[in-house]
């Protein structure tokens, strides 16, 4: 069975970024797509979480015409705190209310692109691509999109553009393992090692995700593969841990390329949009030089000798 909006033909994109430096090497357009089987307490992108085109409010465009409020059906929202709030965000056709926003301040949160629409937005880009650049397809969970992803990713490869992805590897491996040919740079994040705990913080067992890593490692396409955990105060960010995720990817692979991504608090500020409730403690930093070392001195320490450190 197809996810929601998931045709081969299409894919939901929420964003597309232009000239991204961190997703790769070079100048990058990064594609995200909507839908994610994990639902990480900390996830960056939480207007990604979700497979369906949302209907979004941003409070900070909205000049309070209340244009929406005179458009809109009697079932489609409810004004209040002198605001809109929406009855069927994810399934209501919303058309007419952001044709009638002068400002801008309502919007669907994602778009959909044939194939070759999408290829025809990378290849704009392309110019400032160069010899390292490319493209990189992030989210949400670029897998979720199923064949769609396999074939941009053959169009792309056709095409000579460098392409990268960001995935959690929680997909069937015969549908990773169509996709590696065409794939130059694969970032796959192993957030935490415990089963029951990663169950805790994601929703989602980690066994298939490790089985993947296993197979992806100990296979020919091993050395384009970068693992990286992003350190998430009171779930990643502990010692046991990357000892354990270090210790796991040295025996599969001597050379594995990993990485220690720093806490991100600003993705907080995005969950009011898709009606969510953050689930870090809003008192957590990034982490400063000294606690990054340390934790680059614990992934050292287990055997990693090729560690991306920026």
């Amino acid at each position: 069975m197809k996810e929601p909006h998931m045709k081969t033909s299409e894919a939901l994109v929420f964003d597309i970024k232009r000239f991204a430096v961190h997703d790769g090497a070079g100048l990058r357009t990064t594609v995200f797509f909507k839908g994610c089987p994990l639902s990480c307490r900390w996830c960056q992108n939480p207007e990604g979480l979700s497979p369906r085109r949302r209907i979004v409010y941003f409070e900070n465009r909205c000049i309070h015409c209340r244009r929406c409020k005179q458009t809109a059906d009697t079932d489609q929202l409810t004004y209040q705190n002198d605001r809109p709030f929406f009855h069927h965000p994810e399934t209501g056709c919303y058309d007419a209310l952001i044709e009638a926003c002068p400002a801008g301040a309502i919007r669907y949160d994602s778009h959909s692109y044939d194939v070759e629409t999408l290829l025809q937005k990378i290849m704009e880009d392309r110019v400032f691509f160069r010899e390292e650049g490319g493209v990189t397809f992030s989210g949400g969970e670029p897998f979720l999109q199923k064949e769609f992803l396999i074939t941009i990713l053959r169009r792309c490869h056709e095409e000579g553009i460098h392409t990268a992805i960001e995935t959690s590897l929680y997909a069937p491996y015969e549908l990773i393992e169509q996709a590696l040919p065409y794939l130059d740079l694969i970032y796959i994040d192993l957030k935490i090692f415990d089963d029951s705990k990663h169950q805790e913080a994601t929703g989602v067992s980690n066994q298939l995700i490790k089985d993947n890593i296993t197979k992806v490692l100990t296979g020919s396409y091993k050395d384009r593969v970068i693992i990286r955990t992003p350190l998430i105060p009171g779930y990643s960010a502990d010692d046991d841990n990357i000892r354990a995720i270090a210790a796991f990817l040295v025996q599969l692979h001597s050379d594995i390329k990993y990485e220690l991504l720093n806490y991100n608090p600003l993705a907080s500020a995005k969950y009011s949009l898709v009606d969510r409730e953050y689930g870090i403690d809003s008192s957590y930093q990034m982490f400063n030089k000294a606690q990054m070392k340390h934790y680059h001195d614990l992934a050292k320490q287990a055997g990693i000798h090729n560690l991306i450190i920026e």
